[in-house]
């Protein structure tokens, strides 16, 4: 049986560049950065001085407060935005077709700012006090199920947790439900808000957050000066459709999705394997499940993080895979601007990815200031360029050793 084709009919986004997907996409094309000083904590407390934050954001533009109420950020941030995608996939859900509408949505680390402050009521005033919402705020799979209850989607609800591939891994696994024929739309992305005290002391404890106090150069993938990623919040949501679907209901189509690779290091908790091998071979089974040969990719949205060994090894990675034609791909990392969403990232970047390709236009990686000679590709510096893409591949790399790859192609009928 042959497989089922699947397409991208809607978009919709929360992130630190834009509360929409149309103004992110213009303002990451445009090179403009969301990252700023940080707010939402005390910044004397911890080594990192800057964050990507959603600015604006109001959730009782999509929901009623007595509902917004029980969820944690990152819920609201995924709610917001499958609202906007679905609406921009101009499709409604009943119970004609709700059964095969799903919902496969992932976030890293969930509702940690949740976990946090009920745990602090918890500490001071005994069980009693703590919300019998707690577990439901905080447990990751709860935007995926809230997503769900609120579109009255009834397909399969599922979430994805592999730390910074969530996102890339749920729209992946999403595209092979309708593609075997599961369901014939999928509801699906990435949510986050990790911007909480615990998640910064954990990151800074580790050493993985950048410690330039400078918002406008502190996220720098690719530069020699790099010294480790931005952290940001918010969510990516795209709506995927089985190709005849989408025809009959006669909606725009932004872009194919043709191919999914997913693999594991099997080497380190928080390092990339050596040569970024286990991201290359994500690469390879992307390209291999869409049947194409390197040659045909022309643009890489990066995982691009702004970290040494990330950077490196991705570059490194690409080479593996495409030889020669690495030299004549175009490679952004659009986290130069968006800081890193953690779980969030593969989501927005997906959206990044297929309007690349609708618009040929490809976004740029700011502030390469100091090009590293380890990293020597073509990272489309400082500027968005105009360039008819065909083929083009997100990446996404997570602590644990979890690699993903999405291909995604210009739609022809």
């Amino acid at each position: 049986m042959e497989n089922r084709r699947v397409v991208v009919t809607g978009i919709g986004a929360v992130t630190p560049v834009g509360n929409d997907a149309r103004t992110a996409w213009q303002n990451v094309v445009n090179g403009k950065s969301g990252i700023g000083p940080l707010t939402r904590l005390n910044a004397d407390q911890f080594p990192a001085k800057v964050a990507a934050e959603v600015k604006d954001f109001n959730i009782e533009e999509f929901i009623e407060r007595k509902e917004a109420r029980k969820m944690d950020r990152f819920t609201h941030y995924a709610v917001a935005s499958a609202i906007m995608a679905v609406k921009d996939a101009n499709l409604t859900i009943n119970e004609e077709n709700a059964t095969r509408v799903g919902v496969w949505i992932g976030s890293g680390i969930g509702g940690m700012e949740t976990y946090e402050n009920q745990f602090e009521i918890f500490q001071k005033r005994g069980y009693r006090r703590v919300s019998p919402f707690f577990v439901p705020m905080m447990i990751p799979d709860m935007a995926a199920g809230q997503v769900s209850i609120l579109l009255g989607a009834k397909g399969i609800n599922s979430c994805t947790v592999t730390a910074c591939a969530t996102g890339t891994n749920s729209i992946g696994d999403a595209f092979k439900v309708i593609q075997r024929g599961d369901c014939d739309v999928m509801i699906t992305g990435g949510a986050e808000a990790p911007i909480t005290n615990m998640s910064l002391a954990g990151f800074c404890a580790n050493t993985a957050l950048s410690t330039n106090p400078d918002p406008n150069t502190a996220s720098r993938p690719f530069d020699l000066n790099r010294d480790g990623f931005v952290i940001g919040e918010g969510a990516g949501i795209v709506v995927l459709e089985e190709l005849e679907h989408a025809k009959k209901r006669g909606v725009k189509i932004y872009a194919e999705v043709i191919g999914y690779g997913a693999t594991g290091d099997a080497y380190h908790i928080t390092a990339p394997a050596p040569g970024g091998e286990g991201g290359a071979r994500a690469m390879k089974m992307a390209l291999d499940d869409a049947g194409i040969t390197p040659s045909e990719v022309g643009y890489i949205n990066a995982h691009g993080t702004s970290t040494q060994y990330n950077d490196k090894y991705e570059t490194m990675a690409i080479k593996e895979v495409f030889g020669d034609h690495a030299y004549k791909l175009a490679i952004s990392s659009t986290k130069s601007m968006t800081g890193h969403l953690l779980g969030a990232a593969g989501g927005i970047e997906a959206i990044f990815t297929v309007l690349a390709i609708n618009e040929g236009i490809l976004p740029p990686t700011i502030n390469i200031e100091a090009p590293d000679p380890e990293c020597d590709l073509d990272y489309v510096p400082d500027e968005s360029r105009k360039q008819e893409v065909k083929v083009a591949l997100s990446n996404s790399l997570g602590f644990g050793g979890h690699n993903a790859t999405l291909a995604f192609k210009k739609y022809e009928d």
